[in-house]
């Protein structure tokens, strides 16, 4: 029986020493890559943490009239700074009814404490916005 690949052009079916290197590079790029990606995750997610001195947390609210809702904060900052924390209330339909800066000077780093946020309608919901050090004055 004669030799059926003697007639085949050479090369044509791949070369096994080839696709071995070619895999062995993506996997060499893909590694690496993947080491970059894990680095630069790690790096924002702790700059991002650090970076924040005042941090503030919604533990609960109670909606008292169809013009008030009770919020309470826990806040964290420095002791020497001053806090500054933006609540939002809204309707069931999803309005926003009312928003206040509240902010925070006490000596101390940790707190909590309630504060009366003021709306225009009935609200359902109190939601915290955002909390940051106050600007210094000149």
């Amino acid at each position: 029986m004669a030799d059926t690949r003697a007639g085949l052009p050479q090369g044509r079916y791949g070369r096994a020493a080839d696709e071995a290197r070619t895999n062995r590079r993506l996997s060499i790029v893909g590694g690496v890559l993947g080491v970059l990606l894990l680095g630069f995750v790690g790096w924002a997610g702790y700059s991002y943490i650090a970076g924040e001195r005042v941090t503030g947390e919604l533990t609960g609210f109670e909606v008292v009239s169809d013009e008030r809702v009770d919020v309470n904060v826990a806040l964290r900052k420095p002791s020497d700074g001053v806090g500054v924390c933006t609540i939002r209330a809204q309707a069931e339909d999803g309005l926003e009814v009312g928003r206040a800066d509240f902010t925070f000077d006490d000596d101390t780093s940790s707190l909590h404490r309630s504060v009366t946020l003021r709306t225009t309608q009935r609200a359902t919901a109190a939601e915290l916005i955002s909390c940051s050090e106050a600007p210094t004055p000149r």
